[in-house]
């Protein structure tokens, strides 16, 4: 930084109203392309064309949340984790998608000193939400031995349309089809009248979520809520 500061001065450039002032012709023979890369830098120029259309590598579905208290009971940690992960497989099938890569972060009290969990797996194509439970907290069980939990975060890559199927020898058809016609039932009810209008008990336990998230309004429902809406 020193030497560019050294050979800036040697072309009388003291100061960004020096630079911005500087004809490119005379920067490009002192440093190449750079010298021109600084001349559109300084005098706020973008030469990238907006005819380019950007196209993302992989997109992903995610969503995170930082608990009210530090979580140290794991019974309750997995109850947070399981309705997270249903909330952003609802996410997946609104956009009508599969996931085929679950991936789980768990951050860890202040007053902890182990590092954060984060962890991914890959799974055959799905957006059932009872597969991507198991799949989420069976990547919990692994890594996690003990400590006090206050954030969490799943998400849903390599993503696929939901008409993409693999066949497995070792699953009842008939039975994965039946549960996506009541996943599909569930998921239209709760359309119509609220997240809440179908819930397991556990909801009303002390470690629950779903609830409170569900009443989340303006700027804090704006970060992936919409599968509890």
């Amino acid at each position: 930084m020193l030497d560019l500061e050294k050979r800036l001065n040697k072309l009388d450039i003291n100061s960004v109203y020096d630079l911005a002032h500087t004809h490119p012709s005379k920067l490009k023979k002192e440093f190449g392309v750079l010298g021109v890369q600084l001349f559109f830098h300084v005098n706020g120029i973008d030469e990238s064309s907006i005819h380019d259309k950007y196209n993302p590598k992989s997109k992903s579905i995610s969503n995170s949340q930082t608990l009210p208290r530090d979580y140290v009971i794991q019974k309750e940690i997995e109850l947070v984790i399981s309705e997270l992960a249903e909330q952003v497989a609802i996410r997946l099938r609104k956009e009508k998608k599969k996931t085929s890569l679950v991936s789980l972060y768990v951050g860890f009290s202040f007053s902890e000193t182990q590092k954060s969990i984060h962890v991914q797996s890959s799974i055959d194509p799905t957006n059932s939400t009872l597969k991507l439970k198991n799949a989420i907290l069976k990547l919990f069980q692994e890594k996690y031995t003990s400590g006090s939990v206050r954030r969490i975060g799943i998400g849903y890559g390599h993503l696929c349309d939901d008409n993409f199927e693999v066949i497995s020898l070792f699953e009842d058809d008939k039975l994965t089809k039946n549960q996506e016609i009541i996943q599909g039932t569930i998921d239209e009810i709760r359309d119509t009248f609220g997240f809440l209008s179908i819930q397991k008990a556990n909801v009303l336990s002390s470690g629950s979520r779903a609830i409170a998230r569900s009443k989340l309004v303006g700027g804090h429902s704006a970060g992936g809520l919409d599968g509890l809406t």
